[in-house]
């Protein structure tokens, strides 16, 4: 019930459409796909650590039903888990997550094969995993983790390190967090290939117009019938 109350809270934290109002209270409790989705997990998890069968992956099926949100019963989340909108969100069987997480809609904690054991990525705390992100194999994912939307994440990511592309690619921002308001952003976030690409075309530019220099006082000189200095131009 802790960890529900956590759930219920983070809805007002990460979501600027829920309001604090008695109104907007009954609001998340009764229209908040994502809120519904972890609360009835809660209640199927509790029930497989009892060994009880059937019964958990029963109702996880109608959590998904009436949801769109899939999380199998075995999965072990912790407070604050927040997803938002939910449609489409697959949490795999052997999946570990921290506190205070965040997934948007589309999102796929899953496996890479037919593997046994430990097969699902093991999220730290404070992460925000961007819409249509898919986080596959048995993986580490540090503490204050920002995953962009639809990156494909493969392997370990360190802590304190944004995640953008595919595969995904970390940007690590050393010794210091990203800001609360870049939280919840997983659209606008930093692209190494991009910036490599700019890099790039603006050495090709500058070489272009040394040779374009270089060429004309060429072709100057060559007119004038002076080419001792050619070479040296070039």
């Amino acid at each position: 019930m802790g960890r529900l109350a956590q759930d219920f809270q983070a809805c007002f934290e990460r979501d600027p459409a829920a309001r604090r109002s008695c109104c907007g209270r009954l609001e998340v409790l009764f229209t908040y796909a994502g809120f519904h989705a972890i609360a009835l997990h809660r209640v199927t998890h509790f029930l497989h650590t009892l060994r009880i069968p059937f019964l958990p992956r029963v109702l996880s099926q109608i959590n998904r039903f009436f949801t769109g949100v899939e999380i199998h019963p075995a999965a072990s989340i912790g407070g604050g888990f927040f997803i938002d909108h939910g449609m489409g969100v697959v949490v795999g069987e052997t999946t570990e997550i921290g506190e205070n997480v965040t997934l948007f809609q589309g999102v796929t904690l899953g496996g890479t094969g037919k593997e046994t054991g430990k097969r699902h990525p093991t999220l730290g705390s404070n992460i925000v995993v961007g819409a249509g992100s898919k986080v596959l194999g048995n993986i580490s994912i540090g503490d204050n983790v920002y995953i962009g939307a639809n990156a494909v994440v493969l392997d370990d990511v360190q802590s304190n390190s944004t995640v953008v592309g595919v595969p995904g690619r970390i940007v690590r921002y050393k010794g210091k967090r990203v800001s609360p308001a870049f939280e919840l952003d997983h659209i606008h976030l930093p692209d190494p290939i991009k910036d490599r690409l700019q890099d790039l075309q603006e050495e090709i530019a500058a070489i272009e117009e040394h040779l374009k220099i270089a060429g004309k006082k060429i072709k100057e000189r060559t007119e004038s019938g002076d080419m001792n200095n050619d070479a040296e131009d070039v």
